[in-house]
């Protein structure tokens, strides 16, 4: 044994030993032996080998699963004419959907509108003092119906009618129902509030229960004699009074009153007299034949701005 390892060779020897153990402990730790790859499949224990692919096949499975597909032909498409395609009509374009009630209320605006566009036949073309004109008719009480416009040729025409029915909400009664303007209509509400009904009350101890008129829109010259200009009734700008109810039940006819009528002669004058604070015109019994029976109201505009109360 000492001459083993005082030989020359031992160097080399040991070099050899050296390298099988390590060879061996390489082996032991698993380094030497390289294991095919696994997949766990759920919860079992026992394991998938996958077996590799190799590039060739990897290629053809590749190419058999992604295919492109070639670009269309454009020129193909485009050769083909177009069809000639129709416009829709109006009708088609815009579904037109009807929004009338079936109820014929118009609450306080007139129905059946047809055209909005139209002035005349437009709620909304309505000017300011013509909204306001009805918001204080309301506060006063006054029954009224929006009416559809008037147009007789002319100055005949009212834009915004008014079917007048009663005062004091509903309490005086306006008969027949009269068709007028709103400013007439209002100046006549503020003179029955104002003058008529203080006046009745003072002198027969009874309020107003009905007026009675003779006359309101109507296309006409002055007193209905050709060649005189235009009335205000062809505008609804004028009403004539001939008769008024009390709640009593006495009737007090516009005319000149007996010698011994003194309450009706009184509340005659004073009505003729109070009624110029209310409107521009205001003609009666004495005046000429044509108003022996009733009253005139007018809201005549006079370029002096005067007034005519006789």
């Amino acid at each position: 044994m000492s001459f083993a390892l005082s030989s020359p060779k031992r160097p080399g020897r040991l070099k050899s030993i050296a390298f099988l153990a390590l060879s061996v402990s390489l082996s032991a730790c698993g380094m030497g032996e390289v294991r095919r790859p696994s997949a766990d499949v759920g919860n079992s224990s026992d394991t998938i080998a996958v077996e590799p692919v190799s590039q060739t096949q990897a290629d053809e499975n590749y190419d058999q699963v992604v295919t492109v597909a070639p670009a269309p032909d454009m020129t193909e498409e485009s050769a083909e004419p177009a069809q000639d395609i129709q416009p829709l009509s109006r009708a088609e374009e815009i579904p037109v959907q009807n929004s009338e009630s079936e109820s014929d209320e118009s609450y306080g605006y007139p129905g059946s509108i047809s055209d909005p566009i139209s002035r005349g036949e437009s709620s909304f073309a309505m000017s300011g003092s013509e909204i306001s004109c009805r918001t204080q008719l309301k506060q006063l009480g006054v029954v009224f119906q929006e009416g559809q416009p008037i147009n007789d040729g002319g100055v005949c025409r009212i834009d915004h009618p008014l079917k007048v029915s009663g005062f004091s909400s509903g309490r005086i009664k306006l008969k027949p129902a009269a068709t007028l303007n709103c400013q007439m209509t209002l100046a006549f509400a503020k003179w029955v509030k104002g003058d008529l009904v203080p006046s009745s009350r003072l002198r027969y101890l009874s309020s107003v229960n009905t007026i009675h008129q003779a006359s309101s829109y109507s296309c006409r010259t002055m007193s209905n004699q050709r060649g005189r200009a235009m009335s205000e009734h062809s505008k609804g700008n004028a009403l004539d009074i001939a008769k008024v109810t009390l709640n009593s039940g006495r009737e007090i006819k516009v005319q000149k009153p007996g010698l011994f009528s003194f309450r009706q002669r009184g509340l005659l004058n004073s009505v003729r007299s109070d009624a110029c604070s209310y409107f521009t015109t205001v003609l009666g019994p004495g005046y000429d034949i044509f108003h022996r029976d009733h009253f005139h109201f007018d809201l005549m505009e006079r370029r002096s701005g005067k007034r005519s109360c006789r």
